[in-house]
């Protein structure tokens, strides 16, 4: 599922493009919160439809210049820990 970005704050790129800045949460088009349960409105988050979830992780992302936070239960939401590798018990029970 294709998730939007919701940011404290933003700025312009140099092509003129408004990107997301300060902490980001994970929201999808046409609600009114994010993934992790926050308000839009109560929270003050801007939003940006424009950029994918994807784009704003600051590993991988493209959109990740000013990011300084990203929301963990949102990333836990959209499947952050999916190609971590699996939990193991190191020493089994008898």
């Amino acid at each position: 599922m294709r998730a939007a970005v919701a940011a404290t704050g933003s700025w312009t790129d140099p092509d003129g493009i408004r990107a997301p800045s300060g902490e980001v949460h994970a929201w999808h088009a046409g609600t009114n919160q994010t993934v992790c349960g926050l308000s839009l409105h109560r929270s003050r988050l801007l939003r940006f439809s424009h950029i994918d979830w994807l784009d704003v992780q600051p590993a991988t992302g493209r959109d990740a210049d000013e990011v300084s936070a990203v929301c963990p239960r949102c990333a836990a939401g959209m499947g952050r820990r999916r190609d971590d590798r699996r939990w193991t018990r190191i020493n089994p029970r008898p």
